[in-house]
C-alpha cells in the first residue's frame, strides 16, 4: 500500500462487518490509525483482532449506541484520547426498517431516522471540537441512492428519508466546517452486497437477482467498492472537494 493516510486517525463507526470492516482494513493498510466500534461485540472484536494481528493499529469499543448522545460522546473522547486527536470521522453505521409504506409505524419511522441521521448528529458534533482543535480535518458520511429517488423493489420510505436528512446535514458541516478546515463529503451506495443483504441472495425469486442480472456492470456491488471510495476522500488527494455526493453504484441508477 502507498501509506495514503499515513500518519492520520480515523474513526469508522460500524466496523464489525460490511462497509465498516471493508473501511477499517483499507485504511489500516494505508497507515491509518482506526478506533472503531459497533454494537456487536463479537464481530467488532473479531475484525479489530485480524487487523492488529496483520500488522494494523485498530483499536474497538463495542458494545455502542452512537444513536445515545452519551455513548457516542464517551466513544469519540474516548478514541481521541487514546490516539492524541481525530482526522477522519467516517459515520458508516445505520439500522433501517423498511416495508410497504401503508405497514410503516411510527415506531419503524422514528427507529429509521434515530439510526441513520441522529447518530450521524451525536457523533459528529462530538468529534467536531476535536476536528476544530486538530486544525482541520475530514467527514465522510454515508448517504444512500434511496436518499436521491424512490424505490419499488422494496420500498423503503423511512430509509430515503433519513438519507435524504444525511445528503442535507452533510452540506451544512461542509459549509459550517469550511473555515475550519474541515472537509464534509458523502457516499451514496447502491445495492452493495453486505451481511444484510447476502441472505436475500440465497432466496429463489427475490427481487436482487433480477437487480443482479440486469445490472449494467453484471454484478452487484462488494463492500470494498465502497471503501475504496471512503479512503479517497479521507485522504489528501481529496483536498479539493467538499460537499460532495459520490454515488457507488455502478450506473445502476442512471443506465437503463
Amino acid at each position: 500500500m502507498s501509506g495514503r493516510l499515513a500518519g492520520k486517525v480515523a474513526l469508522i463507526t460500524g466496523t464489525a462487518g460490511g462497509q465498516g470492516a471493508a473501511a477499517a482494513r483499507i485504511f489500516c493498510a494505508e497507515g491509518a490509525r482506526v478506533a472503531g466500534c459497533d454494537l456487536d461485540v463479537e464481530g467488532a472484536e473479531a475484525v479489530a483482532a485480524e487487523i492488529r494481528d496483520g500488522g494494523g493499529e485498530m483499536t474497538c469499543t463495542a458494545p455502542v449506541d452512537l444513536a445515545d448522545p452519551e455513548q457516542a460522546t464517551a466513544w469519540v473522547d474516548s478514541a481521541a484520547a487514546a490516539h492524541g486527536g481525530i482526522d477522519v470521522v467516517y459515520n458508516n453505521a445505520s439500522a433501517p426498517r423498511v416495508g410497504p409504506f401503508d405497514e410503516v409505524t411510527w415506531d419503524d419511522w422514528r427507529f429509521t431516522l434515530h439510526n441513520e441521521l441522529d447518530l450521524i448528529f451525536t457523533v459528529t458534533r462530538a468529534a467536531w471540537p476535536h476536528l476544530v482543535a486538530r486544525g482541520g480535518g475530514v467527514i465522510v458520511n454515508t448517504a444512500s441512492v434511496s436518499g436521491h429517488r424512490g424505490a419499488t423493489f422494496v420500498e423503503q420510505a423511512a430509509h430515503g428519508a433519513a438519507k435524504g436528512g444525511v445528503l442535507a446535514l452533510t452540506r451544512h458541516l461542509a459549509a459550517s466546517g469550511a473555515r475550519h478546515g474541515i472537509r464534509a463529503n458523502s457516499i451514496s451506495p447502491g445495492l452493495i452486497v453486505t451481511p444484510q443483504i447476502e441472505p436475500f441472495l440465497h432466496e429463489p425469486g427475490h427481487p436482487v437477482h433480477e437487480m443482479r442480472r440486469t445490472h449494467p456492470l453484471g454484478r452487484l456491488g462488494a463492500a470494498e467498492d465502497v471503501a475504496r471510495v471512503a479512503l479517497f476522500l479521507a485522504s489528501d488527494e481529496a483536498g479539493y472537494l467538499n460537499a460532495v455526493d459520490i454515488v457507488v453504484d455502478g450506473g445502476q441508477s442512471l443506465i437503463s
